[in-house]
């Protein structure tokens, strides 16, 4: 059995938790097959799970960034013991297939969210579809998320999104300060779904399609759909998984 991986954000807390961490598991010989720690924020998770899609490992997040949702709180006292007994969670990504003005097609995977932006001080014009069905004509809007249950209490529930239940099977489409129709709140599809979204008017009004964080400039369609063949396990300490972080943040926006 081999001793974990540790994997690091280049700050200052990040550094202080693993030079700790280091010295248990020396200490303590503790060994782990398939693990891979990651310290440091979720934006740093996202990236390093997307750096590591065909590992097949086991990521246990430790927060040393502001919000961490995707992370476990750091406890040096008992850290080795939250290791040990850590629950796990598979989660799929979505892929996103962006065709640009020039017709050139890019891929990227999102665990959190597929965003489609304004790029100009123009509202966007779009229109989504699910599958063959017309979801939405005409949507004036700075933009559309369309979220996974995982993604659904980050920047989905900053546009007023509904917040998913992770064993849910469903996917959020959520409008950014829709313009026109001024009342449209979105839709809840399920994950099999496969939804395309086009700019009506791509010349006078470009958009940007992002996947997490990774940004296409110019699409002229984006096709947004879960793919199953890709599965991350990421573990969580007992009792404080990701499934009861989403219903604390669903109680936190009922009392709000």
């Amino acid at each position: 059995m081999s001793k974990p991986q540790i994997i690091s954000d280049k700050n200052k807390k990040s550094s202080s938790i693993k030079n700790l961490l280091l010295k248990k598991i020396k200490l303590n010989d503790f060994k782990k097959e398939n693990l891979i720690i990651v310290i440091g924020g979720d934006g740093f998770m996202l990236q390093t799970l997307k750096k590591n899609k065909n590992s097949n490992k086991n990521f246990y997040g430790i927060n040393s960034g502001n919000y961490g949702f995707l992370m476990n709180k750091f406890s040096s006292k008992d850290i080795l013991k939250n290791l040990s007994k850590a629950n796990v969670v598979s989660i799929s990504p979505l892929e996103m297939i962006v065709k640009n003005k020039n017709n050139q097609t890019k891929r990227s995977i999102a665990i959190n969210e597929v965003s489609v932006l304004r790029q100009s001080r123009q509202a966007a014009t779009i229109s989504i579809k699910q599958g063959s069905k017309q979801i939405i004509k005409k949507l004036v809007s700075d933009g559309v998320l369309v979220s996974t249950p995982a993604g659904s209490t980050a920047y989905n529930l900053s546009v007023h999104g509904p917040i998913l239940s992770l064993h849910s099977k469903k996917l959020s489409i959520s409008p950014i300060s829709a313009f026109r129709p001024r009342r449209w709140k979105g839709k809840i599809v399920n994950d099999k779904t496969k939804i395309v979204i086009k700019n009506l008017n791509p010349s006078k009004r470009p958009i940007s399609a992002v996947a997490d964080n990774l940004e296409v400039r110019n699409a002229k369609s984006i096709t947004v759909k879960t793919n199953n063949k890709i599965k991350f396990n990421l573990l969580y300490d007992k009792n404080r998984g990701l499934q009861k972080k989403i219903k604390i943040e669903q109680i936190r926006r009922e009392t709000s």
